[in-house]
């Protein structure tokens, strides 16, 4: 084992090696080394003066932090003596939520190093430490269990390629075991944890379900949105809503926006914004299309918004808001790295078209299988399942009930999660 944390150290070291010298030539790598840098004084000016407990949550980034917002607020509200430090691995996370009202304190997560994770414990002091789905970090760990800070992972998945569960994956059980909590998102989690003899486990489900209605039940009225799916004084058309999408799902997606001959208005919201990237998918779509920056401008005729068939997002934050107004979906990154958030969209019926790359994510393999997610892998198959989903009005309604309904009965994970934290905190103060 000391020869395994030795050459983890190492690897460790060399990712910051790699990310200082790729920094003048990456923004993200040159974020990630100006938001850590000096971070001790950093951290230090932070917590100046404080005196109350401190919670500490960990999100890689922001798709982390939106599943584990939810807890975040649910302990605010419960605990409201307690100061929540919130700390983020990602640029992605921590630049977009840097300001967020429901922490006390945001900062970068120092390199994973012995003597960063030492002195980042010995200077915070957390009364309890939570890492959200993915986050397991060795020396962090030690130093948390060391300091006798109760530890939790909450909404983590696990599948049985990973390496906890590969007979050479020993370093990484070993990190498992440091927690006095894993909830998980299923029973196929369950049982592989306890398989390697983790059995602190608890079957909570996923706190990202919350979040979602959160979102929807908080959504923004987006007139212009409406005024385009309106279509003037016509029936209003079909709307689907093209989030989070990427040059490789927008290569399938134009030729079949391109070729579909009935009526249908498009909305897309790209996962970048890049005025270049925006301006070559006009280009390469036939009909109509309108930015929405153009479309807002004072000397922009709304009542000719009904001319246009397309609508380009060159903006960030209004997507969850948007899929309300469709009546299908597709979600970007599953022709890539893995898919995005579909959940947004199901919570308003939409079915959700998305490329192959989705069986990490439970929540899609769980729609595919209910009917109400289509995964495709060329534009011929996403043809041939929107334009099913179009004609058929009684299978349309079947997967749009379906979606919502998934949505619907998988809320409640973040009381789940609220009541193993309740416990564990009142063990600790009787204990004191």
């Amino acid at each position: 084992m000391h020869l395994l944390s030795t050459l983890y150290n190492a690897s460790i070291h060399a990712y910051q090696t790699v990310l200082r010298l790729a920094a003048p030539f990456h923004e993200k790598a040159r974020l990630m080394v100006a938001g850590r840098r000096d971070w001790p004084d950093q951290l230090r000016n932070k917590l100046a003066g404080n005196t109350a407990p401190i919670a500490w949550f960990h999100a890689a980034s922001l798709g982390e932090f939106e599943q584990g917002r939810p807890v975040i607020e649910a302990f605010r509200q419960r605990f409201p003596t307690y100061r929540i430090l919130l700390t983020f691995f990602s640029p992605s996370g921590y630049e977009v939520r840097k300001n967020y009202s429901g922490a006390d304190y945001i900062c970068y997560l120092p390199t994973d190093t012995p003597a960063n994770a030492r002195q980042f414990v010995a200077l915070v002091k957390p009364r309890i430490a939570f890492f959200i789905k993915y986050e397991f970090w060795y020396n962090y760990l030690r130093e948390l269990k060391a300091a006798d800070v109760p530890i939790i992972s909450f909404s983590a998945i696990f599948r049985a390629r990973q390496l906890f569960f590969k007979p050479y994956g020993g370093f990484y059980r070993n990190l498992l075991t440091y927690f006095d909590q894993v909830l998980v998102q299923n029973g196929e989690s369950v049982e592989l944890l306890k398989s390697i003899g983790i059995t602190r486990v608890t079957l909570a489900g996923d706190t990202r379900f919350d979040r979602v209605k959160q979102v929807a039940d908080a959504k923004k009225d987006i007139a212009l949105a409406a005024a385009f799916k309106a279509n003037g004084n016509d029936m209003p058309h079909p709307l689907w809503v093209i989030g989070s999408a990427w040059q490789a799902d927008m290569d399938v997606l134009i030729p079949v926006i391109n070729q579909f001959g009935k009526p249908l208005k498009v909305i897309i919201a790209p996962h970048e914004i890049n005025d270049e990237e925006i301006e070559r998918w006009r280009n390469q779509l036939k009909n109509k299309s309108i930015r929405y920056s153009e479309a807002q401008s004072p000397t922009f005729d709304l009542s000719t918004l009904e001319s246009y068939d397309v609508l380009l997002i060159d903006n960030i934050g209004m997507l969850s808001s948007l899929y309300q107004y469709g009546e299908f979906a597709y979600v970007g990154g599953a022709f890539g790295k893995g898919l995005h958030n579909i959940l947004e969209a199901a919570t308003f019926g939409s079915p959700v078209f998305f490329g192959p790359n989705y069986k990490r994510f439970q929540e899609a393999v769980d729609l595919v299988r209910n009917e109400a997610a289509f995964p495709v892998n060329n534009a011929a198959e996403l043809t041939r399942c929107f334009t099913r989903l179009y004609d058929d009005s009684a299978y349309y309604n079947s997967a749009s009930w379906k979606a919502r309904y998934y949505v619907e009965r998988n809320i409640g994970a973040t009381a789940k999660v609220m009541e193993v934290v309740e416990n564990i905190l009142k063990r600790r103060e009787h204990r004191d």
